[in-house]
């Protein structure tokens, strides 16, 4: 990922509160439109500008092609307040982020985050990198807002059973590693509309912790049709379940590697 200031000039007085909030619209937009990544978006005033500092996919992930609607809309706003439209400087790569896929065309998808990962929860898979989200199409209403929230979601939930120190574990165990759960459905959801939306196989990740123990691991069927889907290999090193009719992927059980 790269490292990029957004610089705001006025071009008319204004006050702060009205430019924090157009600056923040526009934030927000990009967010939601996979643009820049990340939930803290530092923001300063410096000599009559604003700077804010924001994480992109690429080098040109603020290109206007990429724009969504509402990320448009948010830039008409900038003048209602007495600021230009942004220009944008690379400061460079961020050699502690992840990269983004290069494939022109991949031929598969994987629906995949962490609590650790900060980039896109679109994976490409064929290298399993980070898609950027504006290269897909929109989710839904212009861009893809429903997805991120979703991953935000995930991401809390495995924070949670990760830390272990409060009764909620187990609940958000359920959430990731349950066929039933809210998440499961909100993630199968988005999985089948990213598949029409792109015409091809779009696989959803099924947290697994657990188990008797790694003879019982290998020999488990698929939660959602029981039917076989354990792989001769595993894929990335990571997923060793693979269910082609739900469009699912898992691994053995952590407690058990």
């Amino acid at each position: 990922m790269f490292v990029v200031d957004l610089i705001f000039d006025c071009y008319q007085d204004t006050t702060l509160a009205e430019a924090e909030q157009a600056i923040i619209r526009l934030v927000n937009a990009l967010r939601f439109n996979g643009q820049i990544i990340g939930e803290e978006f530092p923001t300063v005033l410096k000599d009559g500008y604003f700077i804010t500092r924001v994480m992109c996919p690429e080098q040109d992930s603020l290109h206007p092609l990429y724009h969504s609607p509402f990320v448009k809309h948010s830039l008409d706003k900038l003048n209602e307040v007495g600021l230009l439209q942004p220009k944008t400087k690379v400061i460079g790569q961020d050699i502690h982020a992840n990269g983004a896929d290069s494939c022109q065309e991949p031929s598969s998808f994987i629906l995949y985050t962490t609590y650790v990962h900060t980039c896109s929860p679109l994976y490409c898979g064929d290298d399993f990198m980070p898609v950027p989200l504006y290269k897909i199409p929109a989710i839904a209403n212009g861009d893809y807002k429903a997805l991120i929230k979703w991953q935000e979601d995930w991401q809390a939930c495995d924070q949670i059973q990760i830390n272990a120190s409060t009764r909620c574990e187990f609940a958000a165990i359920k959430e990731l590693a349950d066929t039933d759960s809210d998440l499961f459905r909100r993630g199968q959801t988005l999985r089948k509309r990213i598949s029409y939306l792109t015409k091809k196989p779009v696989y959803y990740y099924l947290y697994r912790v657990g188990g008797l123990n790694k003879e019982a691991e290998l020999e488990r069927k698929c939660p959602s049709c029981d039917g076989d889907w354990r792989l001769d290999e595993p894929m990335f090193g990571l997923f060793d379940f693979k269910c082609e009719p739900c469009g699912l992927v898992s691994n053995i059980s952590w407690d058990h590697q």
